[in-house]
């Protein structure tokens, strides 16, 4: 039925589009936009309105239909309307979308580079990846993927990754051994599951509530927010800091779209992207602070004496092993340690 809904809604913005439309019919190009016959683009995600990244989109839509005085207008379609993320990518790859936020793993079946950003420990610190995200060798990077079908505008933080379970502390990877934890339905996820001595079960966001409750899992792993974003603070009460991965949503848009623009649109719309995620950064420390907070208040525990350097160094095989299979993986990891210095 979602998938159903999902295609009933791609044709509505397809036809919708269309009709809105003036006579002559929209701009092919940027160049030919005007105010009064706007370039109109499309925006898909899966997030609900509400949510900092969500704000982060509505502020960069905003900054690109004031800058470009109207010549472009960017509509967002959010709360999954058009479907999940790999259906977004399969319109944005098929044309019928411009640009999507996705996790960056979920590019990698288009671009296998992106591969990296699910691997665990790439980043020892908030500040190192800031820096690295920020640095111009990514910018390079995001703009590489042209070929693939997409570029990457910018990137949104989703904080660092953690294990919280119903009632287990996890300290050390012994602590992790056997547990059943929900994973993301990501190849580098599960595997890391599996390397750290843990069971993973992959399912959807909204099913962990109710996993957790009734004991079908043990835990799961994500940042602060979903605490209390999603109430799991009422059936997970304890929060272990081990910052296993940091994985970037992505702002990206269909090459073929990019292709319509001028060079300077191209990099009016960059520039609003980059700005929004500056935005982003700060607004999200704050829904994070604000998230422990609240979850302090539920009965949380959070655990930050953890051998973070044990997990490091028994999930390190994982990453060497993407490496080697993947020579854009090993391009890419060596272009982060250079952004490092």
């Amino acid at each position: 039925m979602k998938k159903l809904l999902a295609v009933l809604a791609t044709v509505l913005l397809t036809t919708g589009l269309a009709a809105c439309a003036p006579a002559s019919g929209p701009p092919a190009t940027s160049a030919e936009a005007t105010a009064e016959n706007p370039l109109v683009l499309s925006l898909a995600h899966s997030l609900g309105d509400t949510h900092v990244t969500s704000k982060a989109l509505a502020a960069f839509a905003e900054d690109v239909e004031e800058r470009s005085d109207g010549r472009i207008v960017v509509r967002i379609y959010g709360n999954g309307q058009l479907g999940s993320e790999p259906d977004v990518i399969a319109q944005l790859n098929q044309g019928v979308i411009d640009m999507a936020r996705v996790a960056a793993p979920s590019l990698a079946n288009d671009s296998p580079a992106y591969h990296t950003f699910g691997l665990p420990y790439i980043f020892e610190s908030k500040e190192e990846y800031y820096r690295v995200m920020d640095s111009p060798e990514m910018a390079d990077f995001f703009r590489s993927s042209v070929d693939d079908g997409f570029v990457g505008l910018t990137y949104y933080t989703s904080g660092a990754r953690s294990f919280y379970t119903a009632h287990t502390a996890v300290r050390t990877p012994d602590d992790l051994r056997g547990l059943k934890i929900r994973v993301q339905d990501m190849r580098s996820q599960t595997q890391l599951m599996e390397v750290l001595g843990a069971a993973p079960v992959a399912m959807g966001f909204g099913e962990i509530y109710t996993a957790l409750q009734t004991g079908l899992i043990d835990g799961a792993e994500s940042n602060e927010t979903a605490l209390t974003d999603s109430a799991h603070g009422e059936v997970a009460k304890v929060f272990s800091r081990d910052e296993h991965t940091r994985i970037p949503d992505m702002l990206v848009m269909s090459s073929d779209t990019w292709r319509t623009l001028t060079p300077a649109d191209q990099e009016l719309i960059t520039a609003a992207a980059r700005r929004s995620t500056k935005q982003h950064k700060v607004a999200w420390d704050e829904s994070v602070q604000q998230a422990v907070a609240d979850a302090e208040d539920m009965g949380v525990e959070f655990v930050d004496d953890v051998d973070v350097e044990a997990f490091r160094e028994m999930s390190r095989p994982l990453v060497d092993e993407y490496a080697e299979e993947y020579p854009e993986v090993a391009e890419l990891l060596a272009t982060i340690d250079e952004a490092k210095e």
